[in-house]
């Protein structure tokens, strides 16, 4: 890069606007030039701090490491910002480690150069300091920006796949939501690493078209990438090379999308994907070749405006989700990824094997209203339910279809009562998945995966939206149809056995063991409620109080119920945001 382009970014920077163009000379003259390739760490979480770094050109990775060991990407760090300041201002070692995500150009103000500037211009000070604050109210309100790619590669993953005229047709669909959006093929090649970074500065999205096989400009690509689109056909086998590519990026992993393009045929038949389990994968998205709508939620999923749904467990209050998608739907919001608990695990899963209205009504009445699921029961060892009459009947509507040849991105959860941790599903049977999520402790038996005893999902979350949350797509709608307190008759006493005579005389009849079990198992914690819902955009609660949990019957009236309180909440102010998805 040449030295006016150099001095022109160092202007712009962070710092480089605090002190002024009498002060930039000397800063410069204070900054080492860096080069940093692609994958390469520029310093490691833990290490002793002795200098900041302004980002000239590329871009960093931002990587805390878990309780599990792992390494988790939380931000990134583009042209003009500061990294690495924190250490010298606190006198500690570094927070995290950086990670160059594309080949990148810093400048090095080292410790004796930092206090040198700030004696001659303290006012440098100040946007790090104000950079701080804003990272530290950020931590506490659980407020982190959602990092939206700049860059995404599209990967043919063989020969076979329409690479060059699916990039195309993506470009426009982003184009269309006003998005300033540029198509890059190897043409580019031979371009210099500021012409990249002027390019993904001016622009809001770059779409980097890579060869279908290993070569020096689908590896360019792929470090130049924020995110990478796997493009495959159904139950084609990829390219060992690219595997291997793939699993040899750098000490950073690129989130990775599988997008599966569907003939017609195979979209009806639920053809299976085949191999995506040899690939960390964060979605799968199954797209029909030449299909609009499709394509319209492939471009919300990159651009952070996908809607997330999720829906809580409630039992046959769980009705009232029927209704509200109902609403949804008519006010022509897109629902693009699906995810529950319980009973709402098993909505969610019509809405994402795209069952319509008629459909999901249909099946769900068939399944819970023509005859009690669980009243097959059983001596009493590890429940009061054999569970046979649930898992046949998740089997006969939803098939061996799996989680990820679904036709939308869906998730449900379960308890480990072994290991007492959630459980998020999103492989393998789908009827087995949500066989585990319905298994309310006493009431149906657990299922047994390996060494894990799963349980209602219920017992540890009852509407998961951190799970939705976690995938930093875009706003999360959710629906709350446990939320009053169930069980509220038996505490309206003063205690003791005054109280529990008096309930015993009154017209109300005490639950039986079976709804105690159902509502203990489905009914969260005031606690763990307030705690979701800080994650949602909007929230919907039905007003359930008059229908038991275990009133199958109640199909119609719990419809209409979460219709007509979706639609209110949908006209109301606080969805106005909706119609910009």
């Amino acid at each position: 890069m040449g030295a006016d382009a150099v001095q022109e970014q160092l202007a712009a920077s962070l710092i480089g606007a605090a002190v002024g163009d009498a002060a930039l000379a000397e800063l410069r003259s204070e900054c080492a030039w860096l080069s940093l390739p692609g994958g390469s760490a520029l310093f490691c979480e833990g290490e002793e701090g002795d200098a900041l770094y302004i980002v000239i050109a590329g871009a960093l990775a931002v990587t805390v490491r878990t309780e599990d060991g792992r390494e988790s990407l939380v931000a990134q760090v583009r042209p003009g910002e500061v990294v690495g300041e924190m250490a010298l201002i606190s006198h500690e070692t570094r927070s995290a480690t950086i990670t160059a995500l594309r080949d990148s150009e810093l400048l090095r103000l080292d410790k004796d150069g930092f206090e040198r500037l700030l004696e001659r211009v303290p006012r440098a000070m100040m946007p790090l300091v104000a950079q701080l604050a804003q990272r530290l109210r950020q931590t506490i309100h659980h407020k982190l920006p959602t990092p939206i790619p700049r860059t995404v590669a599209i990967l043919p993953m063989s020969r076979a796949v329409p690479g060059a005229a699916f990039a195309r047709e993506l470009a426009t669909a982003i184009g269309e939501r006003g998005r300033r959006v540029e198509l890059v093929d190897r043409a580019a090649e031979a371009q210099a690493t500021e012409w990249f970074t002027a390019l993904e500065t001016a622009r809001d999205l770059v779409l980097y078209l890579t060869d279908p096989e290993v070569s020096p400009w689908s590896r360019l690509c792929l470090r130049q990438a924020d995110r990478i689109l796997l493009l495959a056909h159904a139950g084609e086998p990829a390219e060992p090379a690219l595997l291997q590519m793939l699993s040899a990026l750098g000490a950073v992993k690129r989130p990775m999308d599988l997008v599966v393009l569907d003939e017609e045929a195979a979209w009806r038949e639920a053809q299976p994907i085949g191999w995506d389990d040899r690939l960390a994968v964060d979605l799968i998205c199954r797209l029909r070749r030449g299909h609009h709508g499709d394509l319209a939620r492939l471009a919300r999923l990159l651009t952070g405006r996908a809607i997330g749904l999720v829906l809580s467990g409630g039992g046959a209050r769980g009705f009232a989700h029927i209704g509200v998608i109902r609403a949804l739907r008519q006010m022509q919001v897109p629902l693009d990824l699906l995810g529950g608990c319980s009973m709402g695990a098993i909505i969610a899963a019509g809405v994402a094997a795209e069952w319509d209205d008629r459909e999901l009504a249909a099946n769900m009445r068939k399944a819970f209203v023509a005859s009690n699921p669980v009243n097959d029961y059983a001596l009493p060892l590890l429940a009061l339910v054999r569970g046979g009459k649930v898992a046949s009947r998740l089997v006969e509507h939803f098939g061996e279809v799996a989680i990820e040849d679904l036709r939308r991105p869906y998730f449900c959860v379960s308890s480990d009562l072994r290991s007492g941790e959630l459980v998020v599903h999103r492989r393998g049977k789908l009827w087995r998945a949500l066989r585990a999520s319905v298994a309310i402790p006493g009431l149906l038996p657990p299922v047994i995966e390996g060494d894990a005893v799963l349980a209602d999902g219920g017992v540890m979350n009852n509407l998961p939206v951190d799970v939705m949350r976690g995938l930093k797509r875009g706003p999360v709608l959710g629906v709350d149809v446990a939320s009053d307190r169930a069980l509220g008759a038996l505490a309206t006493g003063r205690g003791g056995r005054g109280s529990l005579w008096a309930l015993l005389r009154s017209a109300r009849r005490v639950p039986p063991i079976v709804d105690i079990l159902v509502r203990a198992g489905t009914v969260s914690s005031d606690a763990q409620s307030r705690m979701q819902r800080q994650h949602l955009e909007l929230l919907f609660e039905p007003p359930l109080e008059k229908i038991d949990i275990l009133d199958w019957h109640a199909f119609d009236r719990a419809i209409d119920i979460g219709y007509r309180h979706a639609m209110t909440v949908l006209e109301g102010p606080g969805a106005a945001f909706l119609k910009q998805a």
